[in-house]
């Protein structure tokens, strides 16, 4: 099975290294020195990581066969993808790959059927699981511990105890300002 762990930034400096946006909880096992990468677009791979470092922050790579910095600009934008075992899992026990969190069925903590998780949208500061309902309507539920309260893979499903107005319109409304 393949997953993308990373997406090309700009070029870093004048030797080949490009910066990455991670898309792995496992970078130091996915994005080591060593790695060999298939590419989006396949025309600019495999990819071979040379060297990997830490630098303000991000994590900067540089790839056998990139030496300078036309090089690696040319790379950027392209999604590092790699072969994993589809039985693998990940090594903290609340983490997931996408592919077993995708088709899960949604339900609330009373057993309300709430829908099917058909993607799952990564962002900056967390976690979202896109949710097809039953009428063909989307919601959007935060990957979090205090929404998401189990996920079964043996029963595929994800339940949620969600707040007011996250998967209804009945929310409740509270106003600081004192009626007139």
């Amino acid at each position: 099975m393949q997953l993308v762990v990373a997406r090309i930034g700009r070029a870093h400096g004048i030797k080949g290294e490009v910066t990455v946006e991670v898309r792995t909880d496992e970078p130091e096992l996915r994005l080591g020195p060593g790695a060999v990468l298939t590419t989006d677009p396949a025309a600019a791979g495999p990819l071979t990581i040379a060297t990997g470092r830490v630098h303000s922050g991000r994590l900067l790579l540089r790839f056998e066969g990139v030496a300078d910095r036309n090089a690696a600009e040319a790379l950027r934008n392209t999604l590092l993808i790699a072969e994993v075992d589809p039985d693998e899992l990940p090594e903290e026990e609340d983490e997931y790959y996408d592919h077993q969190l995708v088709d899960l069925d949604v339900v609330t903590v009373d057993g309300t059927e709430v829908g099917r998780i058909t993607e799952i949208s990564h962002l900056p500061t967390q976690d979202l699981f896109i949710v097809e309902r039953p009428d063909g309507t989307e919601v959007m539920i935060p990957f979090v511990a205090e929404i998401v309260t189990e996920i079964d893979l043996e029963e595929q499903k994800a339940v949620i105890a969600p707040p007011p107005g996250l998967i209804d319109d009945r929310a409740e409304i509270a106003s600081s300002r004192e009626e007139a």
